[in-house]
């Protein structure tokens, strides 16, 4: 899923660059080096000076946050300075244990297929430049280590300190590397988990900010927990990332600390053993958090090819789920955003496989998505229709009809159809192949469209829903 690329290489790495730059102006406006080529293989063993006042000022913090969320430490944690070359050298070897170069290619083409990345988008170098822009420090699971750029002063890293360390403090609980893959393959599930990790040392950073208040998070008024921070989007690097990217990084800060707040209103920090215990399935639970208290999860869903489908000159990228954040995301790059989260809302499991063919490297992407109600597949219907009409402004051969919609575009053809609670849609493939997935799935024939002039361009009638 395209979803995977940005949270599995990225979240773990951005560790409160943004966070930082958005708490603190200055280290915005900061002038950051151009990135340069990767470097030469860094040891294991850190180059950088650990500083005396570094060692304090983390073992100062790490208590402190022990008392605040009362996870206390079960064994000593390592710490070191890194320089920017020693944690762009790690980023680079961390993008590869966490997909190899197959996986990676396969998460950027299906974005390219939702629309979510641009044609020809060089995403692993988008991000490592991102990464080097941005990281200020990183808790590492893998080694239970946490370090620190060595070009901030510590007195002036406390707040990512104190989120990081939360990090340190919940691995030893609930070792929160085998947790968090736990989740795969669905990538929804997995970006669900990282909200809960991300959001609780949010949390646990704003407490840190209000203890020296004599304020605690949890009896602070309803209030929208990102004014603490700022506006992260604020950026250079991260301006310049697609939508999907920037939405997909921030997710699990914002969304995750709203989740995370819900917990410490009503449990505490104890309550958190027990979401770790019972982890959200879904981004929905997060986004709803009512949805998670109420063990509200979607029967599970898959899209059913014809086994021959689509044939033997074609390569499987990948099949997995976009969940409510990921149709969110593809109807928010055409559409008003509040009418794609409401359609989105509506959401009750989805599932799709995309294909390439091997030379063309041509494109298939197949989509099944199944709807709360039949009143809101409809409206999802017309929100889709919508959305590819702003997506492929010529529609050649347009066949309109109740529930069904069929048009060539520039990448070929585009089918989608909902019947009663479910939608599918195909994009890359032919009408006979279309027909043989409905006939498969038991649907009845389509009705009869309307045949709209050759290569007539055809306007999006778009509505917002409320």
């Amino acid at each position: 899923m395209p979803i995977s690329i940005t949270r599995a290489q990225v979240l773990r790495l951005l560790v409160l660059g943004i966070l930082t730059a958005a708490i603190s102006p200055a280290w915005a406006q900061q002038t950051v080096p151009p990135p340069s080529p990767p470097p030469p293989a860094v040891p294991d063993v850190p180059t950088s000076a650990t500083t005396p006042e570094f060692l304090a000022t983390a073992d100062e913090v790490l208590e402190e946050m022990s008392e605040l969320t009362g996870w206390k430490l079960k064994m000593p944690l390592k710490k070191s300075m890194r320089s920017r070359e020693e944690i762009r050298a790690y980023v680079l070897r961390q993008m590869d244990d966490e997909k190899d170069a197959k996986e990676r290619y396969a998460s950027k083409r299906s974005g390219e297929a939702f629309g979510l990345f641009p044609k020809d988008f060089d995403l692993d170098g988008f991000l490592v430049d991102l990464l080097t822009e941005q990281i200020a420090g990183l808790y590492d699971p893998k080694t239970h280590e946490f370090y620190i750029a060595d070009w901030i002063a510590p007195d002036e890293q406390r707040m990512v300190m104190s989120h990081e360390l939360t990090h340190a403090l919940q691995d030893q609980y609930f070792h929160i590397e085998a947790w968090v893959r736990a989740a795969r393959p669905n990538d929804d599930a997995e970006l669900a988990r990282e909200a809960v990790l991300e959001g609780s040392a949010m949390a646990g950073m704003l407490e840190y900010m209000l203890k020296e208040k004599g304020l605690k998070l949890r009896e602070l008024p309803d209030v929208d927990p990102s004014f603490f921070v700022g506006d992260l989007s604020q950026t250079p690097m991260l301006q310049k990332a697609p939508p999907f990217i920037k939405d997909s990084l921030l997710f699990p800060y914002f969304s995750g600390l709203n989740f995370s707040m819900g917990v410490l209103r009503t449990t505490g920090w104890s309550g958190f053993a027990s979401v770790f215990e019972r982890p959200p399935a879904n981004t929905q639970q997060i986004m709803h958090p009512s949805l998670y208290r109420a063990n509200k999860v979607p029967a599970p869903l898959k899209v059913q090819l014809p086994d021959d489908f689509p044939g033997k000159d074609w390569t499987t990228l990948e099949e997995n789920s976009m969940g409510e954040f990921g149709w969110q995301e593809v109807l928010k790059q055409f559409l008003e955003e509040g009418r794609a989260r409401h359609i989105a809302g509506g959401w009750d499991g989805d599932d799709y496989i995309c294909f390439e063919e091997k030379g063309t490297k041509r494109l298939i992407l197949a989509t099944r998505e199944r709807f709360h109600t039949e009143e809101m597949a409809s409206l999802f219907f017309r929100a889709y229709s919508d959305a590819l009409a702003k997506r492929y402004p010529v529609q050649r051969e347009l066949s309109k009809a109740a529930g069904s919609l069929s048009f060539v575009g520039e990448d070929g053809p585009v089918f989608l159809r909902c019947v009663g609670k479910e939608c599918l849609s195909l994009q890359g493939a032919d009408s006979s192949a279309f027909s043989a997935w409905t006939r498969r799935l038991g649907w009845p024939p389509a009705s009869a469209g309307h045949q709209e002039e050759e290569a007539k361009p055809v306007a999006a009638d778009v509505q917002t829903t409320k």
